[in-house]
C-alpha cells in the first residue's frame, strides 16, 4: 500500500510540474493571429515565379533543382540577394503594425544537414536567427516550421523535393536525420520560449497516401515531442509547445492522440484550403463564393471539439488555383482547365495577379471569405495566413490584402461579423 500511494504521490507531483509550462504567450485565452513567411527560407516557385524564370532551365522546379542545375556559384548568389531582400526588418514591422502577433517560418532540414550529393545550398541558419530577433524586438512570436525532410514527407515542391512517390517514410536513415534536425532546433530556442513557444516538427506528411505514411508519422510526433519537450535531458522540461499537423486526415483521427496529462504543450495544426480538389465527392475547385464562404462557416464545430489545441496553420482568401506555378512550375491550374486532367470551371483572368486587375466585386468576396474564415478558426485556437507576400499572386498576399483593403489593418475589425449566421 506505502508504495502504491509513493507512486501516486510521484504522479501527481509530475502532473504538476508539467503544468507549469509557462508557453510565452497566453494560449486559450487569446486567440493566434498570424501569417507565414513562405518562400523565404524554403523556395516555392509560385511565390517567386522570377527565380525559376531567370534560370532558363525547365529543369528547375524546386529548391533541390535550383542548387543542382546551375552553377554552384550563381545559385549561391542568387539565394543569398534573395535572402537578404525577400523577407526584412522592415516585415516584421509590418506585420505587428497590422496587429498579428504571429508568424510562422518554414525552414527545410538543408539548413542544417546536407549528406553527400544533395544539391541544396545552405546559408539559411543566420536569417532563421535574424527573423527571431525581428520577432523580439516586435513583439511576435515565432513558430519554426520544418517544412521539408530528407526523402521528402509529400512530394511537394514546398518539401524542398518534388517527387512522384516521396520517401521520408521508408528510410529509417531519413527519419534519423529529421529527428536529429528537431533535436538541433529544441536545442536552439529551449529557453527562448517568449519568443520561440512552438516548433512544428514536420509540414504536412502525406498521410493520405496510406497506412504506412500514418504509422511513421504517428510515431515521428511521439520521437519530436521527446526531443523538443526534454532538450536538457529526463530531469526538466522545455517550455516550448509541439505543433503536430494532422496528415491531412482531420482533425477527429486524433481523438485520443497524445492528451493530456500524459502530454503538454501539444497543438495541431490543420491546413484548410479550398482549390485542390475536382473530385465528383469535393468538387472544390468548383464551388460557387456563396458555397466557399458556406465550407469555411462549416467548419466551426470541427474547430470547436478539436482534440487539441487547434491553430489553422494555413489558409488563403484565394478560391482558385490560379496563380502562376501554384501546382507545379510548368504546370496549369484546374480553374481554368489547364491541369492535366482536370475540367474547366472558367477563366483565370481577374482572379489571380497584381490587385489592380480584380474587380470590387472580386475585392468583397476575398474580404467576406477570409472573415468567414478567420472567424471560423477562432473556434479553435486561432490561425496563420498563408503567406505574407507573392510576387503575382495578389489574392494570396497578406500585405496586399491589407494595402488594397480586403484584410482589415485590425482583424477583429469585421465588415461581417454575421457572414456565418
Amino acid at each position: 500500500m506505502g508504495a502504491r500511494i509513493l507512486l501516486a504521490l510521484l504522479a501527481s507531483l509530475l502532473v504538476l510540474k508539467v503544468s507549469a509550462l509557462d508557453y510565452g504567450f497566453p494560449y486559450g485565452s487569446q486567440k493566434v493571429r498570424g501569417v507565414n513567411l513562405g518562400g523565404w527560407l524554403v523556395l516555392e516557385p509560385w511565390i517567386t515565379p522570377s527565380l525559376f524564370d531567370n534560370t532558363g532551365d525547365d529543369r528547375i522546379v524546386d529548391e533541390y533543382t535550383f542548387g543542382k542545375y546551375q552553377d554552384r556559384n550563381t545559385a549561391t548568389n542568387t539565394l543569398q540577394n534573395h535572402w537578404n531582400t525577400w523577407i526584412t526588418e522592415t516585415d516584421f514591422a509590418a506585420i505587428a503594425a497590422a496587429n498579428l502577433n504571429h508568424v510562422r517560418l518554414p525552414i527545410g532540414y538543408w539548413a542544417f544537414d546536407v549528406s553527400a550529393g544533395e544539391p541544396y545550398i545552405q546559408g539559411q541558419i543566420p536569417y532563421l536567427n535574424k527573423a527571431v530577433g525581428w520577432a523580439r524586438k516586435y513583439g511576435l512570436k515565432l513558430i519554426v516550421d520544418l517544412h521539408g525532410s530528407p526523402g521528402s514527407q509529400n512530394g511537394f515542391d514546398n518539401s524542398g523535393q518534388k517527387m512522384d512517390a516521396p520517401t521520408w517514410h521508408t528510410k529509417q536513415s531519413h527519419i534519423d536525420r529529421t529527428n536529429a534536425v528537431i533535436k538541433t532546433l529544441a536545442n536552439m530556442f529551449k529557453d527562448m520560449a517568449d519568443v520561440v513557444p512552438v516548433i512544428a516538427p514536420l509540414n504536412e506528411p502525406a498521410g493520405y497516401r496510406g497506412s504506412d505514411v500514418l504509422q511513421v508519422t504517428r510515431q515521428y510526433w511521439y520521437d519530436s515531442y521527446g526531443n523538443i519537450r526534454y532538450p536538457y535531458g529526463s530531469d526538466r522540461q522545455s517550455n516550448t509547445i509541439v505543433m503536430i499537423h494532422d496528415a491531412f486526415q482531420g482533425l477527429p483521427y486524433w481523438n485520443g492522440f497524445m492528451q493530456k496529462p500524459d502530454f503538454q504543450g501539444v497543438f495541431i495544426d490543420t491546413h484548410r484550403y479550398q482549390i485542390f480538389s475536382t473530385s465528383a465527392s469535393t468538387s472544390e475547385v468548383q464551388l460557387s463564393n456563396a458555397q466557399h464562404i458556406q465550407r469555411a462557416c462549416g467548419t466551426r464545430d470541427e474547430m470547436a471539439n478539436a482534440p487539441l489545441w487547434v491553430v489553422t496553420g494555413e489558409f488563403t482568401p484565394a478560391a482558385t488555383d490560379c496563380a502562376k506555378y501554384l501546382n507545379g512550375r510548368g504546370v496549369g491550374a484546374r480553374y481554368d482547365g489547364t491541369y492535366p486532367g482536370a475540367p474547366r470551371v472558367g477563366s483565370c483572368s481577374g482572379l489571380t495577379g497584381r490587385a489592380s486587375s480584380f474587380s470590387s466585386n472580386y475585392k468583397t468576396f476575398l474580404r467576406q471569405f477570409w472573415e468567414a474564415q478567420i472567424t471560423s478558426y477562432e473556434k479553435g485556437q486561432g490561425w496563420i495566413q498563408w503567406t505574407w507576400k507573392a510576387e503575382i499572386a495578389d489574392e494570396w498576399s497578406y500585405q496586399a490584402g491589407l494595402a488594397n483593403g480586403w484584410i482589415p489593418r485590425d482583424p477583429t475589425n469585421l465588415a461581417y461579423p454575421n457572414i456565418c449566421n
